[in-house]
């Protein structure tokens, strides 16, 4: 029968087999059939073969770019009211979050004369409209002195009025320029829809968005061209009212409106 039925079985008796094993210097196991150790040999030498590449994990999907979203949004935009929509529906730009009202426009879409101001402050946000305040009264009285009115139904006396962010700022703060940029794209469609005869810019930021340039104290009063129309930098009102001797200054340039809108 042999020594491996003799222990089949019995643990101890296996157990002292293997240790007379060891003590008689066997130090591996033998199998039932010979193995030939150079074709072992030869077959460690072969080259493994690689494993198959992980599936690429796809790319990462980059975030939407604001101003392109912008761009897309307001070339869609065939009428005002449809613009207003895209401004409505557009959510790239954080100070939307913050807003009590959108500030889209005021006054007559027919007039010759389109006033770009910067943003909306705490009495624009409150009632949804541009130039409100103290500033806007402030406005309204100057255009009055040559003539123009934003609640006038006659194009030739009409003012336009809108901003270029539709959004207050918080605590007034200046518009960065990331947010300019993003709403540059509606600005302009804007301007395109009224298609206005002269565009009046009222301070650093609406100056920026049109021509890129800074500087309104050096600009103001000196007509430029943007977007294929003419483009006269004036003062804010907000600045007017803090510092009043500038109004001389002010007042020259809306005779220099007024010339350029008779000839």
């Amino acid at each position: 029968m042999g020594i491996a039925a003799d222990i089949a079985g019995d643990w101890h008796a296996a157990l002292a087999a293997l240790a007379w094993q060891v003590e008689a210097g066997a130090d591996e196991v033998i199998g039932d059939g010979p193995l030939n150790r150079y074709e072992l040999a030869a077959e460690g030498r072969k080259p493994s073969v690689p494993a198959p590449a992980a599936p690429a994990l796809p790319e990462p999907v980059a975030a939407a770019d604001p101003v392109q979203v912008a761009q897309a949004a307001a070339a869609r935009a065939r009428t005002l009211e449809e613009l207003r929509s895209a401004i409505l529906a557009y959510d790239h730009c954080d100070l939307k979050k913050g807003a009590r009202n959108t500030v889209f426009a005021d006054g007559n879409p027919a007039a010759r004369v389109l006033i770009l101001g910067e943003a909306p402050g705490a009495d624009e946000d409150r009632e949804g409209r541009p130039f409100v305040g103290r500033a806007g009264q402030l406005l309204d009285r100057m255009f009055a002195a040559i003539g123009l009115s934003r609640t006038s139904t006659d194009p030739q006396s009409a003012l336009y009025i809108t901003n270029v962010m539709p959004w207050r700022p918080p605590a007034n703060r200046d518009p960065e320029p990331a947010e300019i940029a993003m709403m540059r794209p509606f600005v302009e469609r804007h301007i395109a829809l009224v298609d206005p005869a002269v565009i009046v810019v009222m301070g650093n930021t609406p100056l920026d968005a049109l021509t890129g340039k800074r500087g309104i104290l050096r600009a103001r009063g000196n007509w430029m061209q943007a977007l294929g129309r003419p483009l006269l930098p004036m003062t804010h009102p907000a600045y007017l009212l803090r510092n009043p001797s500038a109004k001389r200054e002010a007042w020259a340039d809306l005779l220099s409106l007024q010339e350029r809108l008779r000839g």
